[in-house]
């Protein structure tokens, strides 16, 4: 008999612990992304695209904004900013490197901080 409550309580554990890891599927992101003009929004925006579990992405020329809705059961929010980076772009969290950078085209080179 104990051995079956103790089994209850193991399974009981067992879900509460799976439930509050639950991921969102439809988590909006928005991050700064460092860039000029509309060859940087494309380009910014195919990074984004290029992230599993992207579903919009957004880049805003004045504001620097990205904005994505993501699926974090395919991916994180790291795994964008590392797109980003690698496209040339320099996020809040991940700063391009600059081998990436010095792939930009003229017009596209920002300054950096």
């Amino acid at each position: 008999m104990k051995n079956l409550i103790l089994i209850a309580i193991v399974t009981f554990l067992g879900f509460s612990a799976q439930a509050q890891t639950k991921k969102n599927k439809n988590l909006k992101y928005t991050t700064e992304v460092n860039g000029n003009c509309e060859q940087c929004k494309k380009r910014i925006e195919k990074a984004a695209f290029s992230v599993a579990g992207v579903k919009t992405a957004n880049w805003d020329i004045s504001s620097h904004k990205l904005t994505v809705i993501l699926n974090e059961e395919k991916s994180s929010t790291s795994d964008l900013n590392k797109a980003v980076a690698k496209a040339g772009h320099d996020t809040k969290q991940v700063k391009a490197t600059q081998e990436d950078y010095d792939n930009l085209h003229t017009c596209c080179k920002y300054e950096r901080e």
